[in-house]
């Protein structure tokens, strides 16, 4: 056993052995690396996440003996964000009889059959065979070129080739390509043995029914199907054309592997499409409700200051910078707010936001909500407030009407366990049937896991089964990203700190992070009592931010008042003074409670028209001052004109951020996680700072003409579309190259006046940061002679950034002048980095910082190297 110090138990790490499963922290150190991993090669930032941390151990349990746990340990990672189509798109185009059906993307392997296996069956009762069967991999890279295929696709307007496309997910091709058919009115005839396969000895039905992931399958007109290849080409990415649509009504699957003579071809499938479409047999379950064994709460043992460091200490409340820098949140070049907070990037911020053009503030914003263990107390509360504090989430954004939003709906649930399909019952009927329409608004889109337990062996049989669990992700069209508010306060005199609470006057604290560092559940959860307050509190939030009346916001959520006052007070590294009045409730109930709510800063000259905005969206009584943010490091909090709570704003700031200190001790370099640590301590730290010496404007560049720019990329480069936009900007003329228009003759390096080597991940990065590509050039004669002719002229610029600078540096040998240039290696942390660090522009002969010099930028880095 490896014993963290000062950590509880349920952090201990145990070598992986036969009959174990993996533990809370190895899920927590493992598990958001492979998240993280995907969409940084992929090239989607990782924007916006949870984590819930909980166990709670139920009266029937019996020590040493057969043991049932409710626990749920979750690291939820959302990257991507709101995406937009033209209009054109919306609709699919029907295709006729004789359209070819075509899979795009990876190879079939041996992925998905085991279905939840793995998950819910006991030790001894699954074998190794059948776990592996059930896991998925990725391949981001895969993923890419397919991005990159249907992006040039849809970018070609009314040319575009694809009529209809679908993704292949649960049930792999077995489900995908009869939908693909159906959905147009059609029926289609297979060939099994043109599907892609990195595995020739799965039998027919792995083949038809393994889930190997991305890959989409498409129909393609004939007459297009050869411009579609030459995409795909361009692109490297792998497709098959495994098909034909047909007016037969069969769904015919051939598979010439078993063709004998040169006439038999056995259909493994040849059925009417009606059987797989047709009206299903109804399906009845039996969901009957178990009320739940409650326990009031019992707290009367720790003061106000140790509960308050419990709980900043707890994971699901703790500082998540270690699940945060390990992902891109840069990529794209359209990322207008992140995680991160303020000069010192903290990791407060409510709500992700990117932008939907270079040269515009409209964008999109999304957050989520999820309460998982109030499900124990009251399922349906829990879904409530899962959709109550997504929307006190993302109203920190500016969103024109609360009608706009939509939401996805991710459910978890132990299904077929004591009253937990009633439960799930209960919730959907209480969230879609009431509070959304309530609220105007919908839930187009969610998906499921409904075998959300587990069983194991050792000395003894283990069960751990989860609660029910509603995770919504919000998403909504934002008018203006850069009145996005954050919880970073302004340094202002006169300014007050406000909470606006829907539920004001009650203070429930079962199922809070309060109720569970004290070991205990509580019987009285949270709940959104009034939809329509909910709404007016959207709403006043809008309003008061269109009228410039806010400085600064946070939502209430887990680990109640006391953490999101803290977590302001942290990412200002300010002190506060909070006076909670003559409130009748008992200190820990106002500080820890989380009911539905949110602090704000404001102008005390505004204090008029805010109480007046409250009544206007039928808030009365739910507006009040709670102090004053102030200058040192004292965080101090009075109730009934005694002082109750009185702390060290870097001391609660450390116990914030310990979890994040020791997870990244264990995970990363021990010495680079203890020097983030510690600059908690420096209070003379400035943080992230602009000053620059230059104009922040475009170059007038002096030609009649602009100059053309190769946008340089390889299989797996993400980085091309940002940089084509700042060339533009700057006044170059950028054209999309790939290395196989140069291989193929498409291009030459001398048709343009300069070339920029992007970044991302290509070949996977598997031959090295960089070096694949740079041998890809090497290796070839052509090609090295091209790019050893074109680098070595004076006239010709040339520039690499991040993959590409890497490419760059491989290829030294061929570049004149390059002695003194470096060779990559892995981060001193051994870990991914994103995050943004400050930057000195020194004097140099460099043409690309002439006029700079001195200027000092927070500049964005996302590397492994």
């Amino acid at each position: 056993h490896l014993r963290l110090p000062d950590l509880p138990r349920r952090w201990e790490q145990t070598p992986s052995s036969p009959g174990r499963i993996a533990d809370p922290l190895q899920i927590m150190l493992e598990g958001p690396i492979g998240g993280a991993s995907f969409n940084n090669e992929f090239g989607r930032p990782n924007l916006c996440g949870y984590f819930r941390s909980f166990e709670h151990s139920t009266p029937a349990d019996q020590p040493g003996g057969n043991t049932a746990r409710r626990g749920y340990h979750k690291p939820i990672m959302l990257a991507g964000g709101l995406g937009s189509i033209r209009e054109q798109h919306i609709e699919k185009q029907r295709f006729d009889a004789g359209a070819v059906l075509i899979v795009l993307g990876g190879p079939a392997m041996l992925i998905g059959l085991g279905g939840g296996a793995a998950s819910s069956m006991a030790s001894g009762a699954s074998s190794e065979d059948l776990d592996y069967a059930s896991v998925q991999r990725g391949n981001p890279e895969m993923q890419r070129r397919c991005q990159e295929v249907i992006d040039t696709c849809w970018a070609m307007d009314a040319d575009n080739p694809v009529l209809w496309i679908h993704d292949v997910g649960a049930g792999g091709l077995s489900n995908a390509l009869p939908e693909l058919v159906e959905d147009s009115g059609r029926s289609g005839h297979f060939k099994l043995r043109n599907v892609l396969n990195d595995d020739p000895g799965m039998s027919p039905m792995q083949i038809w029914c393994n889930e190997s992931q991305e890959r989409y399958v498409l129909a393609i007109a004939p007459e297009q199907l050869a411009l579609f290849e030459s995409i795909c080409q361009r692109e490297r990415a792998l497709y098959a054309i495994v098909g034909t649509a047909t007016d037969d009504t069969k769904l015919v699957l051939s598979d010439a592997h078993f063709e004998t003579n040169g006439k038999d071809k056995p259909h493994p499938i040849d059925l009417p499409m009606d059987v797989l479409f047709g009206l299903p047999p109804k399906m009845a379950i039996d969901a009957r409700r178990q009320a739940p064994v409650l326990s009031a709460l019992d707290i009367n043992a720790n003061s106000l200051h140790d509960s308050l460091l419990d709980i900043l200490r707890h994971p699901t409340v703790a500082d998540k910078t270690f699940l945060i820098s390990i992902g891109d949140r840069s990529i794209t070049g359209l990322i207008a707010r992140d995680q991160m907070v303020g000069p010192w990037q903290v990791p407060v911020a409510d709500v992700a936001v990117s932008l939907s053009g270079f040269d515009s503030l409209n964008g999109e914003a999304m957050a989520m909500g999820e309460r998982t263990p109030l499900a124990l107390l009251n399922a349906p509360a829990s879904g409530r407030m899962a959709i109550g504090e997504a929307l006190t989430n993302i109203a920190a954004a500016p969103i024109e009407n609360i009608q706009d939003i939509k939401l996805s709906a991710n459910w978890m649930v132990p299904a077929g366990e004591p009253g937990e399909n009633a439960n799930l019952y209960d919730t959907c009927q209480a969230i879609a049937m009431e509070l959304c329409p309530a609220l105007g608004i919908s839930i187009p889109v969610g998906k499921d896991s409904m075998s959300m337990q587990t069983i194991w062996q050792d000395e003894f049989e283990h069960k751990v089964v989860a609660p029910l669990s509603l995770i919504i992700s919000a998403f909504a069209p934002v008018t203006n990203a850069a009145h996005t508010l954050t919880p970073e306060l302004q340094s202002q005199a006169d300014t007050t700190l406000w909470l606006l609470e829907p539920e004001a006057g009650l203070s429930r604290l079962g199922g809070s992070i309060y109720a569970q560092v004290n070991q205990q559940l509580g019987d009285n959860p949270p709940d959104v009592n009034s939809p329509e307050k909910l709404k007016g509190l959207f709403n006043f939030i809008q309003s008061a931010n269109r009228q410039k009346l806010l400085l600064a916001y946070h939502d209430r959520s887990d680990g109640g008042l006391a953490a999101s006052l803290c977590e302001m007070a942290f990412a200002s590294r300010c002190g506060l003074s909070i006076d909670l009045g003559e409130d009748p409730a008992a200190s820990d109930r106002l500080l820890f409670n989380e009911e539905l709510g949110v602090v704000f800063q404001a102008r005390n000259g505004d204090r008029a028209r805010l109480v007046e905005l409250a009544n206007e969206h039928s808030l009365q009584g739910c507006l009040r001052e709670i102090g004053q943010p102030q200058a040192g490091e004292n965080i101090s909090i009075e109730h009934r004109g005694q002082t109750v709570l009185e702390a060290s704003r870097v001391d609660l700031h450390r116990a914030w951020s310990e979890t994040t200190w020791k997870m990244q001790s264990l995970r990363d370099h021990p010495e680079c996680a203890r020097q983030e640590y510690d600059r908690i301590l420096d209070t003379h730290d400035s943080g992230l700072y602009a000053d620059v010496s230059f104009e922040l404007q475009a170059a007038e560049i002096g030609h009649k003409t602009a100059p053309r720019m190769a946008i340089l990329r390889e299989q797996g480069v993400n980085g091309q579309i940002e940089m084509a936009s700042a060339f533009d900007r700057a006044g170059f003329d950028a054209v999309d190259v790939t290395m196989s228009d140069l291989v193929d003759g498409r291009h030459v390096l001398n048709e343009f006046q300069g070339f920029v080597a992007c970044g991302g991940f290509s070949f996977g990065d598997v031959l090295g940061a960089g070096e694949g590509w740079a041998k890809s050039i090497l290796f070839n004669t052509a090609l090295r002679d091209q790019f050893e002719a074109y680098l070595g002229s004076d006239n010709n610029l040339a520039l690499g950034v991040c993959n590409g600078c890497q490419m760059l540096a491989a290829l030294s040998d061929i570049i004149p002048g390059t002695d003194h240039w470096p060779h990559f290696v892995r981060n001193r942390s051994e870990q991914f980095e994103a995050r943004y660090v400050m930057a000195e522009v020194i004097d140099s002969p460099s043409l690309f910082f002439s006029g700079m010099a001195g200027s000092r930028i927070p500049i964005a880095i996302a590397h492994g190297e």
